[in-house]
């Protein structure tokens, strides 16, 4: 008996210890840098909708649905590339788990088999039309990942399902969370997903020799990086300009001039960004300066369509 009880504190701390660095990695898995944009649009989805009012209850909600779209479902849809990019992993970022050896295949299936459940059943308290929504994106980064579509391959195309994911069906399921879905919601929700286009682009600089080796025909990959760049930064002024001209056309004159001055101040940091030659560089820098600015934009339009 006493041997069982002096041996008992130094099992529970081992296996703490365990449990902890088993979650770690399937965290590592889920790229949490990449959870910011599902749930910023999320937000914007539920301030769009009109009804949403500043109570615990109403924030409570928006903080579960939140969570939903950018720790969960977006870390799915990370996880399920990271196990099918394996590969060019290997030669582009070796030090990722799977390559690295840090997580094991079964470790992946159940981290996916956990968030799915999770992402379903949160869906769930927000009704059907969200559970639908939630579908559709799994469905997409199964397609954008795996074989045999691998849509990761064919560049505008994978970068469309991607950009859809991160900010359109987000933006959706936030409005439909507390409303009906608007015509002017729906069109920004699919301008903004057009601007992620370019977003994508950028943020396939980091992979293009990789890219290039295992047959993915990345938009860099194809384009070289200095018409990438270009692609990507008209790609996403476009959608900028369009977004400000509906805000303006349908009477939100305030939140349209907001949007010119802050597409305005974009002019600076794309100017530098196409200037650079290193891909690497370029994706790092406009991921840490241009973005905010598409996401400012993207605040103001759901609170000015709101009033």
């Amino acid at each position: 008996m006493a041997a069982e009880q002096s041996a008992s504190p130094n099992t529970a701390p081992k296996e703490a210890l365990t449990m902890r660095t088993l979650l770690a990695r399937s965290i590592a898995l889920m790229k949490p840098v990449t959870w910011f944009p599902p749930t910023i649009a999320f937000i914007c989805g539920t301030i769009a909708s009109g009804t949403t009012k500043f109570e615990f209850t109403t924030v409570s909600q928006i903080a579960l649905g939140a969570l939903m779209a950018g720790p969960i479902l977006c870390g799915l849809s990370q996880v399920i590339n990271e196990y099918c990019d394996r590969e060019v992993d290997a030669i582009n970022e070796p030090q990722r788990p799977i390559p690295a050896g840090l997580v094991t295949h079964r470790h992946v299936f159940v981290t996916i088999a956990v968030l799915t459940i999770i992402g379903l059943a949160m869906s769930l308290f927000f009704g059907m039309q969200v559970v639908y929504i939630t579908l559709v994106g799994m469905l997409f980064a199964v397609m954008y990942s795996a074989e045999p579509f691998r849509a990761k391959k064919l560049g505008w195309i994978g970068n469309a399902l991607v950009s859809i994911s991160y900010e359109g069906l987000p933006w959706i399921a936030g409005h439909l969370a507390f409303a009906q879905m608007t015509g002017g919601s729906l069109l920004l929700a699919g301008l903004y997903s057009l601007g992620a286009h370019g977003i994508m682009t950028i943020n396939d600089f980091k992979s293009i020799e990789g890219d290039r080796m295992m047959g993915i025909k990345s938009i860099p990959a194809q384009m070289g990086a200095d018409w990438a760049a270009m692609s990507a930064v008209i790609t996403i002024n476009i959608a900028l300009v369009m977004a400000i001209v509906y805000m303006y056309l349908s009477g939100h004159t305030t939140s349209a001039i907001i949007m010119f001055l802050l597409a305005l101040g974009q002019i600076p940091t794309q100017r530098k960004f196409l200037q650079m030659t290193d891909p690497r560089a370029r994706a790092i820098y406009y991921n840490a300066s241009g973005v905010m600015i598409f996401v400012l934009c993207m605040i103001v339009s759901a609170v000015g369509i709101r009033s």
